[in-house]
């Protein structure tokens, strides 16, 4: 029950501070999203953003900062295991999988209702 909790808190704080950005700053909701996906990655790259993976689990590889993330450390990972080209390769292979997702469910909803504009 503390996994689920805690996936609440640290994922409803993630969203709350993109809000307060927006809400209380000049920063565009693009503005936002390139700022957390940096951030993650560069979190992860530190070595600071797994603790809060480990912790919070979906509540923190969800959001935005997790792509980042998963772009970071996949990349890492990679290069641990092929050298140089896996600076190629990792970022790709490590989100593969959620950027075919959406492609596929952007299509599917696109195709079942009708888009305004």
């Amino acid at each position: 029950m503390q996994t689920y909790l805690m996936a609440f808190v640290i994922g409803g704080l993630i969203c709350v501070l993109g809000q307060l950005l927006m809400d209380l700053t000049p920063l565009t909701p693009a503005h936002v999203l390139v700022l957390f996906v940096v951030l993650g990655g560069v979190l992860s790259g530190l070595g600071l953003y797994q603790p809060l993976v480990d912790i919070a689990g979906a509540g923190a590889t969800v959001p935005l900062p997790g792509f980042g993330h998963s772009l970071v450390s996949g990349t890492i990972e990679e290069i641990n295991k092929v050298g140089l080209w896996g600076i190629f390769t990792g970022a790709v292979k490590a989100t593969a999988a959620g950027i075919t997702a959406a492609i596929v469910f952007a299509l599917a909803i696109a195709i079942v209702f009708d888009p305004k504009g």
